[in-house]
């Protein structure tokens, strides 16, 4: 065996790299979001037990390297499936974390369980690096290749297969580079290679692992309802997509219509995204007055403010359009133009094929013009003026109620991407952005404080004069005018709202005794946050309220972030009497993820060496410091950048995807060129390096972004691509020199220095994602900067 496993070796990079990525995929399916930082953080601590399990036990596994390398390849196959599925079956609830002492427990099972296949796939890649010590750089590459293809190539099986079908194929790769190893490694009896190439066979026709969503998921509850059934199914790594019909409980997608109303909605299907939903695909046959529904809904009033322009009609451009409904109001309201933006083709294939006869053919109506793309995008790269720009309420009341989005990045409610929408609009044209109702009031204060500071950035001197706000018994509507509203617009909006018995909770001019007539609470909260929004003492007010409603900014698009530690104690002490539906849950899960993150990599990864003979080779603390730094400080980097590209590349998988690969790739190509420098300060030049090209990112990015955000997917992914390889590279420098240091001096500290990196890197996974949200991406990266800098003095100190 004088020839390492290269191509199985790149297989079995390629399948960890694969399955890390795919697990965002599928737990955006069974649960809320995609968990990146779970997924990743559990990926490290298999990797960094694997590394402490190799120390221990190095001597007793050089003689059977072969039987391991093949038997951890194929404990890969089968652990991918198989912990998954196991961690479906743990009864975890997020929702009942706060009140179940029973659900940390349950928490920590699956996360324990997704580590067990990256721990197999460390396992195998770190067998092999300790066998071929002299063929590092070799296997190193090949290492890496195989994880970028991985990362980057999973993308290209979701748009060919589900998930679970994904999940499949990559058991057999798994299988196959078991087989290709006995063949590399010329191993014995032959017959062993004929055996895996069957079980990867055997992999790809057996039925694939279900999937099956939150039982508190919208999908999971339509369909307890007798007589629903799935008449569609589609799936891309946008969402996977349910079509759900039900002739004896039918679905009546109004959200919130107004209690005046005497019409009602045409027969309707159900369309659900990752178990998300519903958004209504209804019944059209061309005529518009069974339509008459979507007429008492608070989004429709800005079609009784905007002018028709007469035969020249009004040009609408709906974001978010999935399904169709508010394209159908605005064919309704006479809307002669209308330009529909959907991110996922799924989507809009359904209206314009599948459905194309239950739709009416909406999406190939004379005006009606259908654009796949992401809404940021879009709108920088148009140069066309909109009469209204209506932004679609594309979440379920559910999940956005429940605190069910806190984690979750949303370019779309920022103060930017206002500033995008307002500078489409034509003169007098409206920028129409609707919401559920929470109380006491949050989603619609943070979206008016962030239509404010919008305003006010864009020049606008009195933002008072351009917002109207009303709300009805579950819906808030917001409108941004380009200009002041007239006397004429607002008698309208007062007619509109009296006709529906909606609530005005702000227009200028506005008094108190005009709000809280119908809908009534204890006291006028929309319209007194409203007024407090547009005083001189908005911050203070903004500080003091329950819940957080600072503006959205594209460096912390956290929307749905309504948690405040001030105000954690009151709510919870509320729980007994319904208060924990106020409560965000995403925060304790963050924290508890975080502290059990802790607790398993002190007990998998520093106390297996604590008890053993390593023990007596303690590094310094110079030492400690220095790969304790280094391992936060590159995951606040990573999942800094994960989470800032998400924007530019449209999808939180995408970013996850190629921020990965290329972090991976290039401090790979960092790593190999400090091994070939003979510079002593080589560290001090990276961290100078990487801390300049951070900040010079932290200045142009933003711009940068909005200019290229309307390219295609391809362009960008090569873009991403060669904006992130200078950092990883300067990067990939700190770990390797600090590596090849010590060996020199003190080759008994080895272990522990690997597993105060590998401690570090599982903690600063999810450390850095609660900073994150906290601080703003900005300021993890300063941060992540500073922690190297930290890292090269240590380094300076030690090396003395």
């Amino acid at each position: 065996m004088n020839r390492p496993p290269f191509i199985a070796i790149g297989l079995l990079a390629a399948c960890v790299l694969a399955y890390e990525v795919l697990l965002t995929r599928l737990f955006s399916i069974v649960l809320w979001h995609h968990f990146a930082y779970m997924i990743i953080s559990a990926a490290m601590l298999g990797y960094g037990a694997s590394g402490t399990v190799l120390t221990l036990l190095k001597e007793k596994t050089a003689p059977h390297f072969g039987a391991l390398y093949v038997a951890a390849a194929a404990a890969l196959a089968v652990l991918m499936p198989s912990a998954f599925w196991l961690a479906q079956q743990v009864p975890f609830n997020p929702l009942e974390l706060l009140w179940d002492q029973t659900q940390p427990v349950k928490l920590l099972a699956v996360y324990l369980l997704m580590m067990l296949p990256f721990f197999c796939g460390g396992l195998g890649i770190g067998l092999v690096f300790s066998h071929f010590g002299k063929q590092s750089s070799r296997i190193y590459a090949f290492d890496i290749l195989g994880a970028g293809a991985g990362s980057l190539g999973v993308i290209g099986l979701l748009f060919l297969a589900p998930p679970s079908k994904v999940l499949s194929i990559l058991t057999a790769v798994a299988m196959l580079a078991s087989a290709i190893a006995i063949v590399e490694l010329k191993m014995r009896p032959r017959w062993l290679m004929g055996l895996f190439l069957g079980l990867a066979v055997l992999a790809l026709t057996l039925p694939a692992i279900p999937v099956r969503p939150s039982p508190y998921k919208d999908l999971s509850q339509a369909m307890d309802i007798v007589g629903a059934r799935m008449v569609e199914e589609r799936s891309s790594p946008l969402g996977q997509i349910a079509v759900v019909e039900n002739t004896r409980v039918p679905l009546r997608d109004a959200p919130g219509m107004s209690l005046n109303a005497t019409s009602e909605p045409p027969p309707q299907l159900g369309v659900f995204v990752d178990g998300n939903g519903p958004s209504a695909l209804t019944k059209f046959d061309g005529k518009l007055a069974p339509l008459a529904y979507l007429d008492q809904l608070t989004s429709a009033l800005p079609y009784h403010v905007i002018p028709d322009h007469g035969s020249k009609g009004r040009r609408v451009l709906v974001l978010g359009a999935g399904a169709g409904s508010d394209v159908l109001q605005a064919l309704y309201h006479g809307s002669s133009a209308i330009d529909a933006v959907e991110l996922d083709r799924n989507v809009t294939d359904l209206v314009r094929e599948r459905f194309s006869d239950y739709a009416g053919n909406l999406y190939s109506r004379p005006g009606v013009h259908v654009y796949e793309a992401e809404a940021r995008g879009f709108v920088n790269a148009s140069r066309e003026r909109y009469d209204l720009i209506q932004l679609a309420l594309m979440d379920s009341f559910g999940t956005a109620s429940a605190g069910l989005y806190g984690l979750s990045e949303n370019y779309l409610y920022t103060v930017e991407g206002m500033q995008a929408y307002m500078n489409r609009l034509t003169p007098g044209g409206m920028l129409a952005v609707t919401r559920w109702l929470t109380l006491p009031p949050r989603d619609a204060l943070k979206l008016f404080a962030t239509a404010v500071s919008a305003l006010e950035k864009s020049g606008v001197s009195d933002p008072a004069r351009r917002l109207v706000m009303i709300r009805g018994w579950k819906t808030v509507t917001l409108l941004v005018k380009n200009g002041d509203f007239t006397a004429h617009e607002i008698g309208a909006i007062r007619r509109f709202c009296r006709a529906r018995s909606f609530d005005t909770a702000w227009y200028p001019g506005m008094r108190a005794i005009d709000a809280n007539r119908y809908n009534r609470l204890a006291q006028p909260y929309f319209y007194e946050g409203a007024v407090a929004l547009l005083g001189l003492q908005r911050q203070e007010f903004i500080d003091k309220y329950k819940f957080y409603i600072e503006p959205a900014t594209d460096d912390r698009p956290h929307f749905f972030r309504f948690f405040k530690w001030d105000a954690a104690e009151e709510i919870f002490s509320l729980r007994e009497q319904g208060g924990m539906a106020l409560f965000d849950w995403s925060y304790p899960l963050l924290v508890a993820t975080l502290l059990q993150a802790i607790a398993a990599s002190v007990l998998l990864i520093l106390a297996p060496l604590a008890f053993s003979r390593c023990r007596r080779n303690l590094p310094t603390a110079p030492v400690a410091l220095y790969f304790l730094a280094i391992g936060f400080a590159f995951m606040f980097m990573e999942i800094a950048f994960i989470q800032k590209f998400v924007l530019f590349l449209s999808h939180p998988l995408y970013a996850v995807a190629v921020v990965l690969c290329a972090f991976l790739a290039f401090a790979a190509v960092g790593s190999w060129l400090a091994g070939r420098s003979q510079a002593a300060n080589k560290v001090t030049f990276a961290v100078t390096g990487l801390g300049a090209i951070a900040v010079f990112y932290l200045a142009i990015l933003p711009d940068l972004f909005q200019q290229l955000i309307h390219l295609p997917d391809s362009a960008k992914i090569i873009i991403s691509v060669l904006l992130i390889a200078p950092l990883a590279m300067c990067m990939g420098v700190p770990f390797p020199t600090g590596m090849t240091w010590l060996a020199g001096v003190r080759e008994g500290a080895i272990p522990w220095a690997w597993a105060i990196n590998g401690f570090a890197s599982v903690v600063g996974a999810v450390l850095a994602t609660l900073l994150a949200i906290h601080l703003g991406f900005a300021a993890v990266i300063l941060l992540s900067v500073l922690i190297y800098g930290l890292a090269a003095a240590a380094m300076w100190r030690f090396a003395r």
